[in-house]
């Protein structure tokens, strides 16, 4: 599986022939300096919505429209989209799982808020597990440190997970690191930091949390293509 990150909480991963990409944030994101949208939507075949709030969903219009891309994401996310013409969607929610062609979703607990840009109900925010015959990952979404992680390894074995590191509005870095731990996974992919002054970190206070915890934590530069 390879994985490439736009900064913030958008990221792409190819699995399956498949290009996942997760939260659609290029446009006004202070990260995503020198890419182009239509790179971005270049091949992509699924867009995976975790939440409604704008800096995860501001480009998911215009990138399913450049694409022809299939949209993942809470039912409630699905109605807003259809009335911009939108027509390819697979709705789901936290607790449900569908087999795809490059795998299988399951949406899972994020404790978070989801309030869509116009301000109306963005339904529940959702992470996100993906199986499939190359591997396992897990992209918690905006989120909390939850007891409910404890279940992921109920269901697979990661081989990386992405996490949100960027306190105050989600978990910070060491709440990150013990969330690692639950989940069973030594590799993980930090996003939501940096990109606004409430979210900046101390990089590496937060590579010495994870070390003291035995994990690796990555933290990749925007628009750099790793393997995962």
């Amino acid at each position: 599986m390879q994985c490439t990150y736009y900064g913030h909480a958008c990221f792409s991963v190819v699995v399956g022939g498949k290009k996942l990409l997760f939260d659609p944030f290029i446009t006004e994101n202070p990260l995503a300096v020198g890419i182009a949208l239509d790179d971005v939507a270049r091949g992509t075949d699924y867009i995976l919505i975790s939440h409604g709030h704008f800096d995860h969903i501001a480009d998911a219009e215009a990138i399913a429209k450049a694409s022809g891309a299939t949209i993942i994401c809470a039912w409630e996310i699905y109605e807003w989209l259809s009335k911009k013409g939108l027509t390819k969607f697979r709705p789901m929610n936290t607790g449900g799982q569908h087999m795809f062609d490059f795998g299988t979703v399951r949406c899972t607990v994020a404790q978070h808020s989801s309030g869509l840009p116009d301000g109306s109900y963005g339904g529940n925010p959702m992470g996100f597990l993906i199986t499939s015959s190359e591997g396992n990952f897990y992209y918690s979404g905006d989120t909390a440190l939850t007891l409910d992680m404890q279940l992921i390894p109920r269901w697979a074995k990661l081989n990386f997970a992405v996490l949100p590191i960027g306190d105050n509005f989600t978990m910070g870095y060491d709440d990150a690191a013990a969330a690692a731990k639950m989940i069973g996974c030594t590799s993980v992919l930090g996003v939501h930091y940096d990109s606004f002054d409430f979210i900046k970190i101390n990089h590496a206070a937060a590579a010495k949390a994870f070390d003291e915890a035995g994990i690796r934590l990555r933290l990749v530069k925007p628009g750099e293509t790793i393997d995962c």
